[in-house]
């Protein structure tokens, strides 16, 4: 696995609970928003996810009718699932920044 799978695989959880906070997605609908961002994932990936984070009571799903095609199932976030978000969010800017100034110095070494 390389490491960039590592790394998405550690955040992935926060992005899909990002993205369904601004809106109700299916599936599919999340694989394209989520590449749309530079997060390539696939459904294989995504599902089980989706099937955990349901499991966590983060997330619900709801069937509903496609305008084109079979039913499709949506996902919204539940008040459990805005709390693991801002979480997220806490816990990112928590290492988000030390990691920053740590490559920022490594690339300082480099370029002298």
């Amino acid at each position: 696995m390389s490491i960039r799978s590592q790394v998405l695989k550690g955040i992935l959880e926060g992005c899909i609970l990002a993205v369904i906070k601004r809106e109700t997605v299916y599936g599919y609908e999340l694989a394209m928003k989520l590449q749309k961002e530079g997060l390539t994932v696939s459904e294989g990936s995504i599902y089980p996810l989706l099937l955990r984070l349901q499991k966590e009571h983060l997330i619900y799903g709801e069937m509903k009718k496609s305008p084109n095609g079979p039913n499709r199932k949506y996902y919204y976030l539940t008040p459990d699932g805005e709390e693991a978000l801002q979480e997220f969010r806490d816990h990112w800017q928590e290492i988000r920044t030390p990691i920053d100034q740590l490559l920022e110095k490594r690339d300082e070494h480099e370029n002298r």
